[in-house]
Formats: C-alpha cells, sequence, structure tokens
C-alpha cells in the first residue's frame, strides 16, 4: 500500500479517497484524532502486556536456573527479541501500514507469553528463553506504536503526540505489577507456578492490542502522511527546502539515538536488578510489584508535561534534564538502605522519569529528521539500538550486582548518564530549529 503511494510521486492519480485527505487540512486533522484514541486504546492493552515481564521475568529466572547471575538474562532476552522485532515491525509498517505492524508485534508477543507459561509449567529453560524473545515482539510493538500518533502530527504536535500514545500506556503498565500478587495466587489455584502467572495477563493484554489496531487504525495514518508529503514535494520549494536538511537530519537521527540508547541503557540495568536487590533484603513480592508499579508509572505518566516541555523549551534541553534525573536517581539507588522502601520507590520514580525525559525528546528529534516515505524504516531500524542497549544492560546488570554489588551497578549507571552532556554539545554545532 505504501508503495503504490510512493509511485504517486510521478503522474499516476491517488485513490479518490486518499486524494481526500490530501486536499483536505480538516480531514487531516479528524484522522490525526481518531488514530491518537485507536493508539491510546491500544497502548493500554500494550502496557499490561509489558509489566509482567519487567516486574517478575528476572523472579522466574533465579527460581528456575537457581543462581543469581543468571537474573538479568530475561529482560536481556526479551528486549533482544525486541530488537529484531523492532526492525521487522518498521519494515512492516513501512510497507503496509502501521495497523499491520504494530499488530504483528503485539499478536506475537501474546504467543511468547504463553510459551513462557508453558515453560514453567514443563520446567524447560531453552522453551523459557525462546519465548522470552518472542515476547519481546509485544515490547517492541508497545514502544513503536508512540510513532503512530505522530504521522500526522505538525511539528510542534509531535512530543505531544508521542507524550499522550505513552501516557495511555501508564494504566496497563502500573495496574500490571500491582496485580502480581493476584495472578500469581490465580495461577496457583489453576496449576501453574505463580511466577508464571502475570504472563496470563500479559497473553491476553497484548493479543487485545494487535486486535485493536488491525481493526481499528483504518485509514492508516503512515499512509496517508506518505501521500501528503509526496504531493507537498511537486512544489520546487518545498523539494529544495528538503535537500537543503538533508546532512541537519542525518544528525537529528544521530542525536536522537544517541539520548535514547543511553538513557534506554541506563533505567534497564537498574530496573533489572532492583526486584532481586529487594529480595536479598526480606520484601515480599507484593512490595517488589508496588516499587516496580511507580517507577513503570514514572515512565509514563509525566509524558503529557514531557511533550509539553519538548515542544516548548526543545528537544536537547530535556535531554540534559534526563541525564540529571538519572544521575540523581543512580546516587539515591546507590546509598539508599535496603530496608528503606521509600527511599527505593523515590529512586526508581526518578529512574522511570529520566527515561521519560530521554525518550520523548530523542524520539521528537528522530521524527523531525526522517521523511515520511521513510519514517517507519528508520524510526524501526533506530529501536533496533533502543532494544540492544536495553539487552545490554539486563545482561551487564546481573554480572555487576553479583560479582559486585546493587550499590556499584547503580553508581555505574549516575557514571554514564553523564555522557547525555557532550552528545548534546556535539548536536548545537550545527544550528538548526529541529535540534533546539
Amino acid at each position: 500500500m505504501i508503495r503504490e503511494t510512493e509511485d504517486t510521486r510521478g503522474a499516476k492519480q491517488q485513490p479518490s479517497w486518499l486524494q481526500g485527505y490530501i486536499d483536505s487540512s480538516e480531514k487531516q486533522k479528524q484522522l490525526y484524532k481518531k488514530t491518537l484514541r485507536v493508539v491510546i486504546l491500544a497502548q493500554i492493552f500494550g502496557g499490561a502486556g509489558l509489566a509482567a515481564g519487567i516486574t517478575v521475568g528476572a523472579l522466574l529466572a533465579q527460581d528456575m536456573l537457581g543462581t543469581e547471575s543468571a537474573a538479568g538474562i530475561p529482560v536481556a532476552l526479551l528486549t533482544l527479541g525486541s530488537a529484531g522485532a523492532a526492525l521487522l515491525v518498521g519494515r512492516l509498517s513501512q510497507r503496509f501500514g502501521r495497523g499491520t505492524g504494530l499488530a504483528a508485534g503485539f499478536l506475537a508477543g501474546g504467543l511468547g507469553a504463553i510459551g513462557v507459561i508453558v515453560a514453567a509449567l514443563l520446567n524447560s529453560i531453552m522453551l523459557l528463553f525462546a519465548s522470552l524473545l518472542i515476547y519481546g515482539a509485544g515490547t517492541a510493538a508497545n514502544l513503536q506504536a508512540r510513532y503512530a500518533g505522530t504521522d500526522l502530527a505538525t511539528t510542534k504536535q509531535r512530543a505531544t503526540a508521542v507524550s499522550m500514545a505513552m501516557v495511555s500506556t501508564t494504566f496497563g503498565a502500573v495496574a500490571g505489577p500491582n496485580l502480581v500478587g493476584v495472578m500469581g495466587e490465580f495461577a496457583g489455584s489453576i496449576g501453574i507456578p505463580a511466577l508464571a502467572g502475570p504472563f496470563i495477563l500479559a497473553a491476553a493484554a497484548f493479543i487485545l492490542a494487535g486486535l485493536v489496531l488491525l481493526l481499528f487504525l483504518r485509514p492508516d495514518p503512515l499512509v496517508v502522511s506518505t501521500a501528503i508529503a509526496n504531493a507537498q514535494e511537486k512544489d520546487g520549494t518545498v523539494q529544495e527546502s528538503h535537500k537543503e536538511s538533508a546532512v541537519i537530519n542525518k544528525r537529528g537521527i544521530v542525536v536522537g539515538a544517541a539520548v535514547m540508547v543511553l538513557t534506554q541503557f541506563v533505567m534497564t540495568a537498574i530496573m533489572t536488578m532492583t526486584p532481586v536487590h529487594m529480595g536479598h533484603h526480606g520484601h515480599s513480592l507484593s512490595e517488589v510489584g508496588l516499587v516496580i508499579g511507580f517507577h513503570i508509572g514514572a515512565m509514563y505518566l509525566p509524558s503529557p508535561l514531557t511533550g509539553l516541555l519538548v515542544d516548548k523549551v526543545g528537544r536537547t534541553a530535556m535531554a540534559v534534564a534526563s541525564g540529571a534525573t538519572l544521575l540523581a536517581s543512580g546516587i539515591l539507588a546507590a546509598f539508599a538502605p535496603g530496608d528503606s522502601m521509600a527511599l527505593l520507590i523515590c529512586a526508581l520514580i526518578l529512574l522511570g522519569v529520566g527515561w521519560n525525559f530521554g525518550l520523548i525528546s530523542g524520539t521528537a528529534l528522530i521524527i523531525d529528521a526522517a521523511h515520511p516515505s521513510v519514517r517507519a524504516k528508520t524510526q524501526g531500524s533506530v529501536d533496533v539500538l533502543l532494544a540492544l542497549s536495553g539487552a545490554s544492560g539486563g545482561v551487564l546488570s546481573g554480572v555487576v550486582a553479583a560479582h559486585y554489588s546493587y550499590a556499584a551497578l547503580s553508581l555505574s549507571g549516575a557514571i554514564l548518564s553523564l555522557l547525555l552532556i557532550p552528545v548534546v554539545v556535539w548536536s548545537r554545532k550545527t544550528p538548526s530549529k529541529d535540534l533546539i
């Protein structure tokens, strides 16, 4: 479908329904609003599915493997799976539209969650690892859904559109960890290991998210936005302007990707080992769920304010704010007593807020830099790097915490967050309204 739209750079006539959107700014606004509503509904379900692996994945692996040093493997696997899935979702979205690409990712994630449940029943480590890889597809779709609402947004609406998609994830993502105990009891009542209980919720949530997008994200916003951009480029002035900004666009992609990769690495590393750290200090599964619930809430709940600040204050200014917040989080996590719920909650809230600042500002930079005809592919490729950084953070977190300490891990994350400052300094060497 996208390919047909790309052909319209020549003399080929657009389908009448598509031409109607090209000619009417009012229809574009209506589709933009409808797209946001559909994405918001899907993200509510997607957030609930996402939370299961984050909350109990490390604990399930530790229980099945009997060693703490491997506790970071589940998050590493699901983020590694999300890396491959991000590339596929991006390619599918570019070729067939956002609805098809995102639905495929969510539905695959649902199948992966079912595989985790079966692996726990059979006590099969290999099946667990394979299922977590597939489960990562749901994570990739959940993350890439933030782009769908921006396809028809103006430059001053893009970060706000991203924030609307992200904040809707909060409802499911916060509810998920706080249902850990309930889902564990339910799983036990039907003969499934308690730690696999949250994956029952994840399977249902991911499948519902996929069906919502597949059925209701019509007309597809990426198809329409690509057609609009192609039609506008028939104007020679627009084409020249686009050519002049090509180098700056490349810089925007590099800077946006760097901001997101660094924030993802730091956040994943500290977040992954927090449940294990809490377990060492006698905290219950419900208390772990509470802390992770606050953390996930902080990852998504500030999104409307963050989006407004990114659009008004600037992309790179908020990237600096991300680094400062992650620095404070790492220091607090390192020095907080292990039995202090209040300080752990504060540290994990700061960790989530810092990630939120970095993801939205970095995402806005990527959207600014990518033309609609290659936007989904570019976004998918960047999200591969994002997922790989999360996988690296997940693997290294277990090793560092096992051989040194949770405090050493947290301080390392705090120091790494400072790398955002030279990234921002480099980005400002070439003045551009996309980067300030």
